[in-house]
């Protein structure tokens, strides 16, 4: 897998991914982590929530999402609009809960 520099906003991560678009949804879904439950069984109470949240700063996407094997503010960087990246770590997302529901015997 190849190392990808993704950037957009103020969010900066090095991906290990298989393609460029993969590494833009990974990095979408560590911005995500930030504000949505993803993982339920992680036990931090609502409280511990709040408290952690005024302490950590969070990032802040931005309309698109550069992507490049070379490093940071390449001007030969890959640009993905972030909405498109969003859409499909939401159908990801999506698809593993349908998933999981299904294995615990819902529907």
């Amino acid at each position: 897998m190849a190392k990808y520099y993704v950037q957009s906003g103020t969010l900066r991560t090095v991906v290990q991914a298989q393609s460029r678009r993969k590494a833009a949804i990974w990095a979408i879904h560590q911005a995500m982590q930030q504000v949505l439950p993803i993982d339920p069984s992680a036990g931090d109470t609502p409280d511990a929530q709040r408290e952690s949240a005024g302490t950590v700063e969070l990032a802040v996407l931005d309309a698109q999402v550069r992507i490049s094997e070379r490093g940071f503010d390449r001007d030969d960087a890959s640009v993905l609009e972030t909405i498109d990246a969003l859409g499909e770590w939401t159908q990801l997302v999506t698809t593993l809960d349908r998933l999981e529901r299904m294995l615990n015997g819902g529907v």
